[in-house]
């Protein structure tokens, strides 16, 4: 079972969301909060059993010089936050934007260093170098913790989730692929969420990786559309089975 972690839009209901804080205080009250229990190495992609209207967002393949901003830029405008999965391999050059993504309040997800889709066959040795390396990177360079884990292409292995969970990043998927780096169009990615969301869902979308164009554009859309429907921004975290 899980749930998601988050912000009440306005705090209508008497809930203290971060969006109501200031910008240091904010990231105080999100960054590197992560999961409310300890790792396990199981995926969590849902919530289980919650009828609460709670949405997490995620972006992979970043951070990219053009798009994450972007991103943010559109988040902050809806008071929204966002689970951001990061490649080892995208932080040269880009460690101001990771700064500046940990001080908006969102989630660090660990993405492995290369994106490697076939590391689930990889020797021992070689997937804790790409899952710890990326993990101590992405932290040192954001100066908060990363504490989730999401495989290349949803690639997983009884041998990469104990890694992850070992290290104390929680493993994430998704429930909604909106199968936006494919570039199938806008309404096609809009119309991937409508058809699959639920309840404590969890949307996989991108911020790098290619060109996102229609990604931006989807999301200038979806944002609002969240709101009017009564979903509330949130980041996914594994509870106790009692919860």
């Amino acid at each position: 079972m899980g749930l998601l972690v988050g912000l009440a839009i306005g705090g209508t209901d008497g809930e203290t969301g971060a969006a109501q804080l200031p910008s240091a205080d904010r990231s105080a009250a999100l960054t590197g909060a992560g999961p409310p229990v300890a790792a396990t190495p199981t995926v969590l992609s849902s919530v289980g059993g919650s009828d609460a209207r709670w949405v997490a967002l995620t972006f992979d393949d970043g951070p990219d010089s053009r798009y994450t901003p972007e991103v943010l830029a559109l988040l902050a405008r809806h008071e929204a936050v966002a689970t951001f999965c990061m490649v080892g391999d995208q932080i040269p050059g880009n460690e101001a934007l990771i700064r500046e993504v940990a001080a908006a309040g969102m989630a660090l997800c660990n993405h492995t260093s290369t994106h490697d889709l076939e590391l689930p066959g990889r020797p021992l040795e070689q997937i804790t170098s790409e899952i710890v390396g990326a993990q101590r990177d992405l932290a040192a360079v954001a100066g908060a913790s990363v504490n989730y884990y999401r495989a290349p292409g949803g690639n997983w292995s009884p041998t990469v989730l104990e890694v992850a969970a070992t290290h104390g990043m929680q493993p994430i998927g998704w429930s909604v692929d909106t199968r936006d780096w494919t570039a199938p169009g806008v309404e096609a990615i809009l119309a991937a969420v409508d058809r699959q969301l639920q309840p404590g869902g969890v949307i996989l979308l991108h911020d790098g990786g290619g060109n996102r164009d229609q990604t931006l554009a989807a999301l200038e859309v979806l944002l609002p559309r969240l709101v009017e429907q009564g979903y509330r921004f949130g980041f996914p975290a594994e509870v106790p089975p009692s919860a």
